[in-house]
């Protein structure tokens, strides 16, 4: 990967951003690769050095780093900080850096990951969170033969605003924010590990022997359905939104109904276009190789 200073960064910042110590030791994957789409990891590997990142971008990942940097200086007993455990999937040896492992008075395991995100990751929830800490604790089990018993976030939130945690009910009420994750059976844990590991090395051998790569999920494309929003006249903020169009011209006829003419708003119907936020937003480095996306001649949106 290239990567740029296009905002003249002064050196000692743009060597900040831009060092990484990151390894994922003697493995062949790191779960982080196994959760994402083998497509992104393939396209990545393929067109490394054609790849550009400005520094600037870099920013987020950077802070994140360094709050896990302060909270791994700080190791209580009964607490295993920055651990890297590994263990054998199909030939492969898969690896994962757990933030902390927290012993527990039965002899059970907590498995914590820290994060550095968004107040909306921590109110709607991230998937792939999910995904990730359940092949944290599947690893554990396997490399240390521990039962893990609970699987938490603590998220350090980057956009949070006091004045919104004073009014808003759903809003997050502090910076930092412990959020549990729901813990699957070991047979699902064990599925979910195979079936990832055997969809990247199908993957891969397509790759070498001509085929075509697997398409990413939606999920994975971070798709946003169209939704359909109901507008006042003069106001920026939507009234209702709706993910199909007749639903929303439903609400204003029942809106006009219940209420005197001179009295009821002048309504409309404002469509907001889905679209593949991963893809279309810049959130994907190997977007413009992809022929899903439309680097390609078969490509599509």
């Amino acid at each position: 990967m290239i990567i740029t200073n296009q905002h003249n960064l002064p050196e000692p910042v743009f060597k900040a951003l831009t060092h990484s110590d990151y390894s994922r030791g003697s493995s062949n994957r790191s779960v982080t690769q196994l959760i994402d789409s083998p497509r992104v990891r393939i396209l990545k590997k393929e067109h490394d050095d054609e790849i550009f990142e400005d520094a600037s971008d870099m920013l987020w990942s950077v802070l994140g780093t360094s709050v896990h940097h302060m909270f791994e200086q700080h190791e209580p007993d009964g607490h295993i900080v920055e651990e890297r455990l590994y263990a054998e999937v199909e030939n492969w040896v898969i690896s994962g850096a757990i933030d902390v492992q927290r012993a527990e008075s039965d002899g059970s395991v907590t498995v914590l990951d820290y994060k550095c995100t968004s107040v909306w990751s921590v109110i709607y929830g991230k998937k792939e969170w999910h995904n990730q800490l359940n092949f944290y604790a599947w690893l554990v089990e396997q490399s240390k033969d521990i039962e893990v018993n609970n699987l938490q976030i603590v998220a350090v939130l980057r956009d949070w605003q006091r004045s919104k945690a004073n009014f808003e009910e759903s809003y997050p009420k502090a910076p930092l924010v412990i959020v549990d994750i729901p813990l699957w059976s070991q047979q699902v844990r064990d599925k979910y590990v195979r079936d990832r590991v055997k969809l990247h090395q199908d993957a891969e051998f397509e790759r070498l022997t001509g085929g075509e790569l697997p398409l990413c999920s939606d999920a994975e494309r971070w798709k946003k359905d169209s939704s359909f929003a109901v507008m006042a006249k003069g106001q920026k903020r939507a009234k209702r939104v709706f993910a199909d169009h007749q639903s929303a011209e439903d609400y204003i006829a029942q809106q006009s109904a219940t209420k005197a003419a001179c009295l009821a708003p002048s309504l409309s119907v404002e469509e907001r276009v889905g679209k593949y936020t991963r893809c279309e937003d810049n959130w994907c480095r190997v977007a413009q190789f992809c022929d899903q996306y439309g680097g390609g001649e078969d490509g599509d949106r």
